[in-house]
């Protein structure tokens, strides 16, 4: 029987990974052979056929114009997974490391990479096999394509933030002198740091309400 997904997930793959255009790669011919060391009977997993084209790779019909003015398309595949009485469906883009292949660059070896990959994903989500490989994958991936949105920052957050810091430090005994000394300040200024958050909220409404229209 296999194991259990926590157990599965314990277990360091990282001695199998490859890098490859910047991204980690773990085999799945590896990922089949650590399977079946921990428990499981049958493994396999086959490429889903389009119904319309007898292909396993699948395209939107919209086609879309990069900087270049190169017409490309949006390219997908399925693999289908069987791990004893577990089967199930992983589907995704056709990509190159973090890129998606493009009408010019599509080869069968980028499909079955693709394909391969998917396998290793899908393992992982559901079983819990080199998981962490893919969670630190997603959150690189998370803060390289979150675009920094001024919009969402409240300066109260930071003011919040400090006034934790500077309670945590009274917390281990000393005063609020002691603490003004230590940063070279006095209790005053450091009074009057905190009210500066409200100082600039302030402003920053009073900007937001400037009528350009006056003289």
């Amino acid at each position: 029987m296999l194991k259990s997904y926590e157990e599965l997930r314990k277990l360091d793959v990282n001695k199998f990974v490859e890098d490859r255009d910047g991204a980690k790669y773990l085999n799945w011919a590896k990922v089949v052979d650590l399977l079946h060391e921990n428990g499981a009977k049958t493994v396999y997993f086959e490429p889903i056929a389009n119904e319309q084209t007898g292909s396993s790779l699948y395209m939107t019909n919209q086609e879309f114009i990069d900087s270049k003015s190169n017409k490309n398309r949006v390219y997908e595949t399925a693999v289908k997974i069987v791990i004893d009485d577990l089967e199930f469906i992983q589907r995704g883009p056709v990509t190159n490391g973090a890129n998606p292949v493009k009408d010019n660059s599509m080869t069968q070896q980028r499909l079955w990479n693709c394909q391969t990959r998917l396998f290793v994903k899908g393992v992982a989500i559901r079983t819990g096999l080199g998981f962490d490989l893919w969670l630190s994958d997603e959150l690189k991936n998370g803060k390289e394509d979150t675009e920094d949105d001024l919009s969402k920052h409240d300066i109260f957050k930071i003011k919040e933030r400090c006034q934790i810091a500077y309670t945590s430090k009274m917390k281990t005994g000393l005063t609020t002198k002691e603490i003004a000394e230590k940063l070279h300040k006095t209790e005053d200024e450091i009074k009057a740091l905190f009210s500066y958050f409200d100082t600039l909220s302030n402003f920053e409404k009073d900007l937001s309400n400037l009528d350009t229209n006056t003289k």
